[in-house]
C-alpha cells in the first residue's frame, strides 16, 4: 500500500461540488486518461457495472461532467464545469456513458475507460475513484497496473531482448523511484517506471526508437509527489511519537508530511492555510442569500445563522453557529461551487464550519489554525490508512462522522489539548456516529447530507470539551475505526450511497420535486 499524505489523500482537493467520490474522482480519472492517451481525443466511452455506485448516481453527482471536464483537459475548478458535455459536443468530442457488466468491478466506483484520438491511437483502462478524490488506475491495455497520480508515470511494452536497454535508459538520471516493476505476457514484457520528474524528451525519443519498443505511456502526477518515508502508520505510532518529541497532534502531522513530500514545513504550513481560505471563502458565501440553486433544497444557512444572532433559536451559541456555517459550505457544494473536501465533498463543510468559527470568534490566529487543520487531518490519515473515505464502501460514517471526528482533533488541537488527547476526542467523536449510514435523497449530496455536516460539527465541540473535561477514552482510535470499517462493510449495497435505502426510499423523498436540473 502505497503511503498516505495529508495533502494528497485527507485534506483537499480543492474542487467544485458536489462529490468528491462521484465529481473529482472522475476529473481526475479523465484527466489522467487523457494524457496517457497522448493524442488529441475524438471519442471516448465510460463504462459502468450496474451493481456499482457509478451507475445509479453518475448524473444527480455530477460524475458525467467530472469526466468530461477531466478529458477536455480544464482545471477542476474551472467555471465552465456545469456545461462540460454541451461544450465539448460543440469541440466535436464524442462522449458516451454505458452500463454493463464489467469483471473488473471491486470496487463500487469502477469505469472502464475506451478512448479513440483523432489520429487513430485506442487506450482501454480501468480505474477507480476510491474516496476523497483519490483515484487508482488498475488496468491499462489489459495490463495489471497500479497507477494512483502521485509520481511521474511511465508504462513501456517490450520485447525481452531490449529490456536491459531499455532500463538503463529510464533509470540513468537517478529520478526513477525504486526498480521498474516489470510483469511478462507471452512473449511481450511491461515494464512500469515512477518518476519524481518527467522523462525528458529526448530520452523519450530513444526509447520509441529501440526496435522491439511496442508502447510507451507517460502521465504527469495529479498530487505531490512522494519523496519520503512516513513517520508512522497507525494512531499508536502517531500518538507515541508526538509524545516523545513533546509535540501536539498537530505538530506531529506537519512533521510527517514534510518528510513524506519533502517540503519544509514553512512550505506544508502555507498550503494549509491556502486551503483553509478556501473553507472560509466557502463559508463566508453560503451565508449569503443570492446562491447558485440547488437541486433540492432552498439555502437556509443565511436565514439560521441570522435567527441564531437575533436571540429566535431555543439556545443557540458558538454550537449553532459553527452548524450554520458548515451547513453554509454545503449550500455552495450543492450549488457546483468551490469547496475544499474535508476529508469528501459530501463532509466539506464540517470541519470549515469548526475552524471558521474558532478563527472568527476564538481569535485562533493563522499559525494555529493551520496546526488545527493538521490535527485533523492527523486522524484522517489513520482512516485511509486503515479503512477508507468512500461511503459506497463504508457507507456515511467514513465521510461525514470521520469529518466529525477529525473536526473534534482539531478543537482540541486550537484549546492546546495534547496528542492523546485529541485522539480521544477523534476516537469518542467516532463512536458515537458508528453505523451511519449513506443515504441521499435522489442519489444528490443535499439531503440528509446538508444537516449531517451542521450536527457534525457543533457535535466536535462536545467530543472535545468531553476529553478535556476529564473522559478518559478506553477503545483507542486505531480500534476504533477497525470497527467502523468492519461495519460498515457489513452494511449492504443499498445502505452505501445507491439511493436505495434508508431515507431515500421514503415516500416524501422520492416525491421531491427538483428545483434545478
Amino acid at each position: 500500500m502505497k503511503p498516505i499524505s495529508i495533502l494528497n489523500d485527507v485534506l483537499g482537493p480543492i474542487m467544485r461540488g458536489p462529490s468528491s467520490s462521484h465529481t473529482a474522482g472522475p476529473f481526475y480519472i479523465g484527466t489522467l486518461a487523457r494524457a496517457l492517451l497522448g493524442d488529441e481525443l475524438a471519442s471516448v466511452t465510460f463504462a459502468f457495472d450496474p451493481d456499482g455506485s457509478f451507475a445509479e448516481v453518475y448524473r444527480q453527482q455530477g460524475s458525467d461532467l467530472g469526466f468530461a471536464a477531466g478529458v477536455l483537459g480544464w482545471s477542476i475548478t474551472d467555471e465552465r464545469f456545469p456545461e462540460a458535455l454541451d461544450l465539448a459536443a460543440e469541440q466535436g468530442l464524442r462522449i458516451a456513458f454505458a452500463i454493463e457488466r464489467l469483471p473488473e468491478a471491486d470496487h463500487p466506483n469502477t469505469v472502464e475507460i475506451r478512448m479513440t484520438s483523432r489520429g487513430g491511437r485506442r487506450l482501454r483502462a480501468v480505474a477507480q475513484s476510491v474516496g476523497g478524490g483519490a483515484v487508482v488506475f488498475r488496468q491499462v491495455e489489459g495490463w495489471p497496473v497500479r497507477l494512483t497520480g502521485d509520481a511521474h508515470e511511465v508504462l513501456v511494452v517490450l520485447e525481452e531482448g531490449v529490456e536491459s536497454v531499455l532500463r538503463e535508459l529510464l533509470t540513468q538520471d537517478g529520478q526513477a523511484i525504486g526498480q521498474p516493476a516489470r510483469q511478462a505476457r507471452g512473449d511481450q514484457v511491461l515494464l512500469h517506471v515512477r518518476r519524481w520528474s518527467p522523462l525528458e524528451a529526448g530520452i523519450r525519443a530513444e526509447v520509441e526508437a529501440l526496435p522491439g519498443v511496442h508502447h510507451i505511456w507517460t502521465a504527469p502526477p495529479l498530487f505531490f509527489v512522494l519523496r519520503g518515508e512516513p513517520l508512522f502508520s497507525n494512531a499508536a505510532g502517531m500518538v507515541a511519537l508526538a509524545e516523545e518529541r513533546g509535540y501536539s497532534l498537530g505538530q506531529i502531522a506537519l512533521a510527517y508530511e514534510s518528510a513524506l513530500l519533502g517540503l519544509s514545513e514553512d512550505e506544508v504550513l502555507g498550503e494549509m492555510v491556502r486551503r483553509f481560505e478556501v473553507m472560509r471563502a466557502a463559508v463566508h458565501r453560503g451565508l449569503e442569500e443570492d446562491l447558485p440553486p440547488m437541486q433540492l433544497l432552498r439555502p437556509s444557512a443565511h436565514q439560521v445563522y441570522r435567527a441564531e444572532a437575533e436571540g429566535r433559536v431555543a439556545i443557540g451559541g458558538i454550537h449553532t453557529r459553527a452548524a450554520a456555517r458548515a451547513m453554509a459550505v454545503m449550500h455552495v457544494n450543492g450549488g457546483m461551487g468551490v469547496v475544499c473536501a474535508a476529508p469528501t465533498a459530501g463532509s466539506a463543510g464540517v470541519i470549515p464550519g469548526v475552524l471558521t468559527t474558532l478563527v472568527e470568534e476564538r481569535g485562533v490566529g493563522q499559525e494555529q489554525a493551520a496546526l488545527a487543520l493538521l490535527a485533523a487531518s492527523a486522524v484522517g490519515l489513520v482512516v485511509a490508512m486503515r479503512a477508507t473515505f468512500a461511503a459506497e464502501v463504508a457507507g456515511c460514517q467514513v465521510e461525514i462522522a470521520a469529518a466529525g471526528s477529525m473536526a473534534a482533533a482539531a478543537v482540541v488541537e486550537a484549546a492546546g489539548g495534547r496528542a492523546r488527547q485529541a485522539a480521544g476526542a477523534a476516537a469518542i467523536a467516532f463512536q458515537n456516529t458508528m453505523g451511519l449510514i449513506c443515504d441521499p435523497v435522489q442519489g444528490i449530496v443535499e439531503i440528509p447530507c446538508h444537516t449531517r455536516n451542521a450536527v457534525a460539527a457543533s457535535a466536535a465541540f462536545v467530543c472535545a470539551d468531553l476529553i478535556l473535561g476529564g473522559y478518559v477514552n478506553p477503545i483507542p482510535l486505531d480500534e476504533t475505526v477497525d470497527a467502523m470499517y468492519a461495519v460498515g462493510r457489513m452494511l449492504p449495497r443499498e445502505l452505501k450511497c445507491t439511493a436505495l435505502g434508508g431515507l431515500s426510499q421514503t415516500p416524501s423523498a422520492l416525491a421531491m420535486p427538483r428545483l434545478r436540473w
